[in-house]
């Protein structure tokens, strides 16, 4: 590979997978696809080379099953482990996927001790936390996905009720990335207008519950399997504003040392995401109920890691 940024992804299932296209197409870097099926990584990443031609990319794509490949990477997605199926909560996935995600930390950590570490495994916020022990990183060079995720979903609900464009509309969503996340209408507009002047709140308190039940929706309708195309979208974003030093204000999942009340956690806050990974915990005015309900989510994070 030539010099440029390197992206390992772990895992190369349909969120892998997609991550993989997403970068290329956006030439962030050269890409390491890697998984311990045999054959699914490399036939995954020919094909998507293959396209390279017709999407006029120049990103090298390679498919592996050996984790040496993957040093001396800038940024690590980790997607590995179990997915979800109708009527599991994140939370139910947690014994089998801590397992996977310490051994693939201990592995990439010791070849990318540079990298950035981008947690997608569920429930990410826990997931996060296991790679910071396991990996001995700094906190700000693991991050996990969240809230962009979780506000594309509320935009989008948004968007829908309203009947305006997508890229006009602007939210937050906070907290865990669960059924304890912390949609904030207060800090949700579209072209700057807030939404409470374009919907009731009977509109608004639909669209926030449904964006708490966003990835669940759509489990239950693929029955197989977890989305991929909105959270491969929502991680390539993550890995743009660190690769390309944009210094994004996002919300996801970071350590929190005293932020909002909540200290020693990977909690989704508003950060600034560039190349040192989250330079900064951006704190924004919370009312009384915002501040219990962050709290809230974030005692159930605290709760699953507990029992670990």
């Amino acid at each position: 590979m030539r010099n440029r940024p390197k992206i390992t992804v772990v895992g190369s299932g349909s969120v892998g997978a997609t991550v993989a296209q997403y970068a290329a197409l956006k030439e962030l870097g050269d890409i390491v696809l890697t998984d311990i099926v045999e054959g699914v990584p490399q036939g995954k990443a020919l094909d998507m080379q293959e396209s390279a031609p017709l999407e006029g990319f120049d990103s090298r794509i390679i498919g592996t099953n050996d984790y040496d490949d993957t040093e001396g990477s800038d940024v690590i997605v980790i997607t590995a482990g179990i997915g979800r199926k109708p009527g599991m909560s994140r939370d139910d996935l947690v014994d089998t996927n801590v397992k996977v995600i310490r051994q693939v930390v201990k592995e990439v950590a010791a070849r990318s001790p540079e990298a950035h570490l981008v947690l997608v495994t569920n429930p990410s916020d826990v997931m996060a936390q296991i790679a910071y022990r396991e990996s001995g990183f700094p906190a700000q060079r693991i991050i996990g996905l969240g809230g962009v995720l979780d506000s594309a979903r509320f935009r989008t609900f948004i968007a829908l009720e309203l009947g305006v464009s997508f890229e006009d509309v602007t939210a937050f969503v906070l907290g865990g990335h669960g059924d304890d996340m912390v949609p904030l209408a207060r800090y949700s507009y579209v072209s700057g207008i807030p939404i409470d002047k374009l919907m009731d709140q009977a509109a608004i308190d639909r669209i926030v519950q449904r964006a708490r039940q966003g990835g669940a929706e759509i489990v239950n309708y693929l029955k197989t399997g977890s989305a991929y195309y909105a959270p491969g979208a929502a991680i390539v974003q993550m890995i743009e504003s660190i690769i390309k030093d944009k210094r994004r204000i996002l919300p996801c999942s970071a350590y929190v040392t005293g932020q909002y009340g909540i200290s020693d956690l990977f909690l989704g806050v508003p950060v600034m995401l560039g190349r040192n990974g989250v330079e900064k915990v951006v704190e924004i005015e919370l009312t009384a109920a915002e501040r219990d309900a962050l709290h809230k989510s974030a005692e159930g994070v605290q709760r699953v890691l507990s029992k670990l």
